[in-house]
Formats: structure tokens, C-alpha cells, sequence
């Protein structure tokens, strides 16, 4: 329900999920009585120095990392800047970055934050489905680059890239390869060695845990350099008190994603169809946006001759929540750069909107968003 009181359908959760609530019973205990600061050698500080040990065990298994490899930090956008500002310290390497075109701001942004350190970056163009080609990055590696950065799963259609392929380009070029995972994360199986990537980057309020922590895996062998300056924590590569509850909660919520994960594909595949099937049959004029291979439950659709900022504001009114353009990117409400860059047509593009069903959304929330959405396109 809405703040008053109301039924919503919420059917945005690639910008946020709900906080788990095993996660949120979790989190009590370090917030009302197991307190401590863990760097503190008091055996107050036992308990929560455990429960980090803990957390950092279950979040390394869960993408077939190991512990030693986790950092954590204060969500994605962190993990993301302290891996590509760390091509700043990698050493005899050229000050070089090779990323997509349809990365996330943090990515995209923080690589030209480094142009006035001689660090110059080649943003790729990707294919009609929002995928980088593993021919494009080769192409693009002929000349020495220190990094690679390419997200696994794009935050506004879904795509999911060839991290696997790319990263195996990147190694033989001899360049390290970072990968955002925050959309992928407790939503689709991750091995980290299989993946062959060697840092990727994750944010906890993507998979049902707490705004304001994620992590960083950096493979055992990467240098990189300690992103915030201060204390001894996390080995002395992120200065900061650590906030236990909040990884604790973490931990808590990706462990019980990777376990449901089986049944919750097929659940928001099934979902998928049910909303596009009753589109369908309103005889709706739209494209579907992003890959075959895509997150499960991720649907971006532009729309013939709509305008989705005010498609969002009316299902808004009907206590339906979606999103159109970026969902991180609340001032514009223009075109995005990912619909730019995979080239929607334009009597389409401004009618974009996404739908990101989860674990909670049900067959009938999926058969009302599409209704209201035929209703008010008829009724204009």
C-alpha cells in the first residue's frame, strides 16, 4: 500500500527492491544490541567482528569468489568509481579505459571524471539489442588499454553481455576487466572464475537488501589501490567504520536470492508473458527493447506515438509504479543514451517505459499494469 493507505502495484524493481524481511530481522541485532565498533579489541566487539567474518564467507560464495576477494563498500556507485579510478595506480600500464556506450553513469561518468588525469577512454557502440560485440572490443584493444569495463546486465533493457568472451579478449590484450553487476547480482547465477572477470561491482538494494551497501570483488592478484583514505579496515584498502547491519542484512538477502533464484526466474518469465501477451492483444504498436537473453522480469518497451514521462505520471495516479529514460537519472527526462544507443526508431523512442516485475509482483499486478496502460492510451 501507498502512504495513504491505498493498493500499489510497485513494478520498478530494477531501481530499488523491497528490503527483505529474514534481511531486516537480521539487521536488529547489530543495530539494537551487538553494536560494537569491530575494529575495537573489547570482546563486546566479538559479535559483530564475527558477523562481518560471516558475511564476507556467505557473499564470496554466492558468486564463487573467495572470501579475501570481498570488499565492502557503500553501494554500487562506489564499487564502480574505485574500480575505474584505479586505473590511475595499475602500474606499466597505458592510461587507457575501453567501456560501452550504454554503461551505467557511474561507469560513464566517472571514466571522463579521469580525462584530466591523461586518462582517455573509447566508449563502444553496441548492436540493435543493447550487446557489445566480442569482434568490437577486439577491434577497439589493437591499441594498449589498462582497463576494461562492461557492465553484466544493462540497467534499463535487461541485455545481458558476453562477459565471459569480453573479459577473455581483454586478458589477451593484457588489460584488466571490471564488469557492473549490480542489475545481475542474486537475480541471475554468477561464478566470478567462470565469468573470468577480475573486479565487479554490486549494490545490496538491487537484491532486496539496504540502500547504502554493496560490495567489490577484486581477484587475488589485481593492485589496486585504497579508494578512501583513513583507517585500517577491509585490509586497509576502504577506510570507515563498517556497517555491519547493513552487510549483515546484505549477506542475509543475496544468500536468500541465489537459493530461490531457480524458481524466481521462471515465476518473472511467466510474468513477462502474461503482460506482453495482454498487450498484445490490444493490438498495442510497440517494440520490446534489449536482448533475448535478458533479466529475467526486465521489460523496456518504447510505445508508437506515446510519451512515456506521462504514460509514468498516469499509471502513477492508478497507484502503479514504473519507470521511463534512466531510473538513476531523475533531472532529464529526455531520450535516454542507452535508447539512443541501440537506435530505437524515433516515432518510438519517446514512448519508452520499463516494467521490472520481482519476487513479490503477481499474475494479476501483471494483467492490470498492461489494462492500464491500453486504458490510457486509448483515452487520449
Amino acid at each position: 500500500m501507498n502512504k495513504a493507505g491505498e493498493l500499489m502495484i510497485y513494478a520498478d524493481n530494477a531501481a530499488t527492491t523491497k528490503l527483505d524481511e529474514d534481511a531486516f530481522e537480521a539487521m536488529k541485532t547489530y543495530l539494537a544490541i551487538e553494536y560494537a565498533n569491530v575494529s575495537q579489541p573489547y570482546s563486546f566487539a566479538k559479535s559483530a567482528k564475527s558477523a562481518l567474518k560471516r558475511s564476507r564467507e556467505v557473499v564470496a560464495a554466492c558468486i564463487g569468489a573467495e572470501p579475501e576477494e570481498i570488499y565492502f563498500t557503500s553501494g554500487g556507485t562506489e564499487s564502480d568509481n574505485w574500480a575505474i579510478k584505479s586505473v590511475l595506480h595499475l602500474k606499466n600500464r597505458n592510461k587507457h579505459i575501453v567501456t560501452s556506450q550504454i554503461e551505467h553513469h557511474a561507469v560513464l561518468n566517472a571514466c571522463r571524471s579521469l580525462e584530466g588525469f591523461g586518462v582517455s577512454t573509447n566508449f563502444l557502440p553496441v548492436d540493435r539489442d543493447g550487446e557489445l560485440s566480442p569482434k568490437t572490443l577486439e577491434g577497439a584493444l589493437k591499441k594498449d588499454a589498462a582497463l576494461v569495463s562492461v557492465m553484466l546486465a544493462n540497467n534499463e533493457i535487461g541485455t545481458i553481455e558476453p562477459i565471459r568472451e569480453l573479459s577473455g579478449i581483454a586478458h589477451e590484450h593484457k588489460a584488466v576487466f571490471h564488469t557492473d553487476a549490480v542489475q545481475a547480482v542474486g537475480h541471475v547465477p554468477i561464478n566470478v572464475k567462470k565469468l573470468g572477470v577480475d573486479m565487479l561491482s554490486a549494490s545490496a538494494h538491487k537484491f532486496n537488501g539496504m540502500k547504502g551497501s554493496g560490495f567489490l570483488y577484486v581477484r587475488n592478484g589485481i593492485d589496486i589501490h585504497p579508494y578512501l583514505d583513513g583507517g585500517a579496515q577491509e585490509r586497509g584498502q576502504r577506510a570507515g567504520t563498517e556497517n555491519i547491519a547493513s552487510i549483515v542484512a546484505m549477506a542475509t538477502a543475496l544468500r536468500k536470492n541465489c537459493d530461490r533464484m531457480e524458481n524466481t526466474i521462471v515465476q518473472l518469465r511467466n510474468l513477462e508473458n502474461i503482460f506482453l501477451s495482454r498487450l498484445s492483444q490490444g493490438r498495442l504498436d510497440y517494440v520490446r527493447n534489449g536482448s533475448s537473453n535478458h533479466l529475467p522480469g526486465n521489460i523496456n518497451i518504447s510505445i508508437r506515438g506515446a510519451d512515456g514521462e506521462m504514460l509514468l505520471h498516469r499509471l502513477d495516479l492508478k497507484g502503479i509504479c514504473i519507470s521511463t529514460g534512466s531510473a538513476c537519472d531523475s533531472v532529464n527526462t529526455q531520450v535516454s543514451h542507452v535508447i539512443k544507443a541501440i537506435q530505437v526508431p524515433a516515432p518510438y523512442a519517446e514512448g519508452t517505459i520499463r516494467i521490472t516485475f520481482g519476487v513479490d509482483n503477481t499474475e494479476k499486478e501483471a494483467v492490470a499494469i498492461a489494462e492500464a496502460i491500453l486504458h490510457i492510451l486509448e483515452s487520449q
